[in-house]
């Protein structure tokens, strides 16, 4: 079932060359959104990596944007742009799980960016930024950094929201609970910091901008936090909404004409109305961007694989280890594609007149941070129609863990998250 599908979609994948028709889909498209079935497998990031070079190349486009904190990625859009080694600025991630960027395959492609940017002025350069929400305490630090070389006067206001915060000792979920007993919490310190540095933003360019968006974070953060305690819908959503406005404002504020590439997991990328995380009432940036900017104008990429090695952590904020990855279960979208398609793969779409596996409601793989392959047949698997969850789909039957910078473990965590977001993605 489903062999004579996946032979007529397949393109076997040997090389950069054999992204022409995806590139050809992307057309004129503002956003590509670049997914993968686990944030620890090395042909995930090369692969991702090398279409991304070939968007930025032929397609001008303006940025990658990720599923990392606003702060460790700007140091490294720093590093991009030619004002420090990028290997440096990945190797300073600390935040679990850093492997996520501090990896080899990262550090590849932030080279080539960076040898890439030295030929252009500042306004041709393409960037690296981070989407997520997670940073709060790091936010806050750089804002206070910013404001006491840029505009003293500002000062008090984000020292009001850091003493606000401080008591929690840098624990989310800590100060998640003393909202109980005070519904406001940090909110209205947070509210006039943000209030105060948009309008800076508006008027002062690009330092102030980041400042503007270390601003964002906290607010994202503050309301997380809030939500995780109750976890399930309301906190996963908070998170993507964030990312999405993050998008927004990174779109705005590169101009008119300004595209975007996001690397993030398929959870993020693809669009939920196509799975079981649609029906929960979950939302994705993937099915945000859809909605926001037009069907014809984003690009939606999922990834997979069937067997392998990947680099994950048994529970959250425990070492980094590489860990097998088990046959896709029998029935599953990764069985589908093991037993038809070639060895790589690229699947391309069509719009209309699709066959039955882009229509059929498959079980397909999801490997989150933490990851345990034995509990395998009780989780792991999204229900996915693959045509509408995505618009293309990159196949890599056998793959390997990813490369970290480092072996030594890296920091811990300073919250726990819910059991369903630390296995999803």
């Amino acid at each position: 079932m489903y062999r004579d599908d996946v032979t007529a979609l397949a393109a076997p994948l040997a090389d950069a060359g054999d992204f022409d028709v995806l590139v050809d889909r992307v057309g004129d498209a503002r956003v590509v959104m670049l997914g993968e079935a686990s944030h620890g497998t090395h042909e995930f990031y090369r692969w991702r990596a090398l279409l991304t070079q070939r968007l930025i190349e032929e397609k001008g486009f303006s940025f990658v944007a990720v599923e990392g904190d606003w702060p460790d990625c700007d140091r490294v859009d720093r590093a991009v742009r030619c004002l420090e080694e990028p290997r440096a600025a990945l190797a300073a991630f600390e935040r679990w799980p850093a492997w996520m960027w501090a990896n080899e395959e990262v550090a590849d492609f932030c080279r080539w960016l960076r040898a890439r940017n030295a030929g252009l002025d500042e306004a041709g350069r393409a960037g690296f930024h981070g989407l997520d929400v997670y940073s709060l305490w790091e936010s806050l630090r750089e804002i206070l950094v910013h404001l006491r070389g840029h505009d003293p006067a500002e000062v008090p206001a984000a020292l009001a929201a850091y003493r606000c915060f401080e008591p929690f000792g840098e624990d989310g979920r800590d100060y998640a609970r003393a909202t109980r007993l005070v519904p406001s919490g940090c909110q209205d310190e947070v509210v006039d910091l943000l209030v105060r540095l948009r309008e800076r933003a508006a008027a002062d360019g690009s330092e102030a901008f980041r400042a503007w968006q270390n601003g964002e974070v906290v607010a994202g953060a503050e309301r997380f936090y809030r939500a995780m305690l109750a976890g399930g819908r309301e906190s996963w959503n908070v998170r993507d909404q964030h990312m999405a406005h993050s998008l927004d404002r990174l779109l705005e504020h590169y101009g008119p004409g300004a595209k975007a590439v996001v690397w993030a997991h398929n959870t993020h990328v693809g669009d939920a109305r196509a799975t079981d995380m649609g029906e929960d009432g979950m939302v994705t940036i993937g099915q945000l961007a859809r909605q926001r900017y037009g069907v014809d104008q984003v690009v939606l990429v999922g990834f997979g694989t069937h067997h392998g090695t990947v680099v994950a952590g048994a529970s959250w904020g425990a070492p980094m280890r590489e860990l097998p990855v088990p046959p896709g279960r029998a029935g599953s979208l990764e069985d589908v594609l093991h037993r038809s398609a070639p060895a790589r793969a690229s699947f391309v779409f069509p719009r209309s007149d699709r066959p039955e596996l882009l229509t059929t409601d498959l079980p397909h793989r999801a490997i989150g941070v933490v990851y345990h392959p034995e509990r395998e047949r009780w989780g792991n698997y999204v229900p996915t129609v693959v045509g509408d969850r995505y618009d293309a789909f990159l196949w890599f039957d056998e793959s390997q863990a990813v490369h970290p910078l480092t072996a030594k473990a890296p920091g811990g965590p300073r919250f726990s998250l819910p059991w369903s977001a630390a296995t999803a993605e």
